[in-house]
């Protein structure tokens, strides 16, 4: 089995940083992509950020372009999302996930193949 496990979800003041962790354990696994999704209580779940676990491209949600930087420690099977600049509207349970690079830029869920379980981002003073 596969595990993604994230860490660092917490209440931060907004304008203030965070960086989230999702470290993978268990069976290797051969997904492409790596990154992560976010969901406010009542939308829908949307994609943030991805990179590619060969090569190390990223793409950005536009609505955190320029605050949030995606990277990646294969050495360590650990993902991260550095997170600036928060506002409330970052609020949401934040899920790491691997899979096709179509789950994030489509917007196609179908083609996650692993999900970790969440940790929650509160932004608010």
């Amino acid at each position: 089995e596969v595990q993604l496990v994230e860490s660092g979800g917490r209440l931060v003041q907004p304008g203030g940083s965070l960086r989230l962790s999702c470290v993978v354990s268990g069976s290797t696994f051969s997904s492409a992509y790596m990154g992560w999704f976010r969901q406010a209580p009542g939308k829908e779940r949307e994609g943030v950020a991805t990179i590619d676990r060969a090569y190390g491209g990223t793409d950005l949600a536009d609505s955190v372009k320029g605050r949030f930087t995606i990277s990646l420690d294969n050495a360590k099977n650990a993902v991260y999302l550095q997170m600036n600049g928060l506002t409330p509207e970052d609020t949401a349970m934040y899920y790491c996930a691997a899979g096709s690079r179509a789950a994030w830029v489509v917007a196609d869920l179908s083609r996650v193949e692993h999900w970790g379980q969440g940790t929650q981002v509160t932004v608010s003073s």
